[in-house]
């Protein structure tokens, strides 16, 4: 799609609700799709195909979990041009999320807020229309997270149920015990219970492989609001308990360059072009303790394909979009994907 047609279909996107935009938009992939023209509006990815961990990627840019909550336009999302596609958040049972309203543009800073709580339909609906997306044939992430209601005591039940749900169709799982919007759940991210919910997970692995033959590496996405002490922490949990992957970073907290926007106080994570330093920076700080032992796919601030380009020299192997393709479209992808073959060739 060329930008001046992105730019006519955002200016009129941008003049509804934002979560209205969301589902028009997706209603609209969905249907591009199934008239099988969306390849001739979104036109063509370059190839720049890269193995990791066994999963064979036509690119290195992916959509980041949260566009496709529900797991119900991966075909669509598939034909973009993406390398990779992750649904969800998931969680075992259905929830309605936070009240609305819950999404906030912060169009002079290229930014979003949001506060929407996991959102879905339940994992088995999440599978279900995994199942029916018979024209994906790329690499499909699927991320989970524990219901609102389900203490901290019990959260690695929820992530077990939703990681065996998952299983038989995911290609890998992403476990999000770093969202904002869900009260208590970044508590998770200390060490002691990283640990306990890691090794429970790696363990129900271990199972599931030997039932079905097939293996699912295991990513757990990780908050930009970390200190350095919590960094290194962390990277002893996943190198200790043998975690498959990471990905940094989920929204912040923090409000540094949005000072100016009336949004500003609103509550929730905030994505986009404030995010984009500083979760180079935390990629970056991860890579140097983890050593290239377990690999980064660097989310968080996306804007251009020198900011893929910087995530991918800090350290990250794969990159994912998510607040820069609503502000770019996506031409993002491909300019993306181009920068990074130039700059930083996989083979090199």
């Amino acid at each position: 799609m060329s930008p001046a047609l992105y730019s006519a279909a955002k200016s009129v996107l941008f003049q509804m609700n934002p979560e209205t935009a969301h589902k028009v938009t997706l209603w609209g992939l969905r249907l591009a799709e199934k008239m099988r023209v969306l390849p001739l509006l979104m036109g063509e990815v370059p190839s720049d195909p890269v193995e990791i961990l066994g999963m064979k990627f036509p690119n290195r840019v992916g959509l980041a979990a949260g566009m496709d909550k529900e797991a119900d336009t991966v075909n669509a999302f598939g034909q973009a041009g993406f390398g990779f596609v992750e649904v969800g958040t998931l969680t075992p049972r259905p929830q309605p999320g936070n009240d609305k309203p819950r999404l906030f543009r912060l169009i002079p800073q290229q930014a979003i807020i949001n506060r929407m709580g996991f959102n879905n339909e339940g994992i088995a609906a999440g599978v279900e229309n995994i199942r029916s997306a018979t024209r994906f044939h790329g690499v499909l992430g699927v991320n989970i997270g524990k219901n609102k209601v389900t203490p901290n005591e019990d959260a690695a039940q929820d992530y077990l149920t939703c990681l065996r749900a998952a299983w038989p169709v995911a290609d890998y799982i992403a476990i999000n015990f770093s969202s904002p919007n869900t009260p208590g759940l970044r508590d998770l991210q200390a060490a002691e219970p990283a640990a306990r919910l890691l090794a429970s997970l790696k363990s129900e692995q271990s199972n599931l492989a030997v039932e079905t033959g097939r293996n699912v590496p295991i990513f757990m996405k990780v908050a930009p609001d970390v200190t350095d002490e919590q960094i290194a922490e962390l990277s002893r949990v996943f190198l200790d308990e043998g975690l498959d992957g990471l990905i940094a970073t989920n929204t912040t907290l923090s409000r540094a360059g949005v000072e100016a926007s009336p949004r500003r106080e609103e509550a929730g994570g905030l994505s986009g072009a404030p995010l984009t330093a500083r979760s180079t920076e935390v990629i970056g700080a991860f890579a140097s303790e983890l050593k290239g032992r377990i690999p980064i796919i660097g989310v968080g601030g996306i804007m251009s394909g020198a900011d893929a380009v910087a995530k991918i020299k800090a350290g990250a192997s794969l990159v994912q979009l998510y607040t820069g393709f609503i502000y770019r479209g996506p031409d993002l992808i491909r300019e993306c994907v181009e920068a990074m073959k130039a700059e930083c060739p996989v083979n090199s």
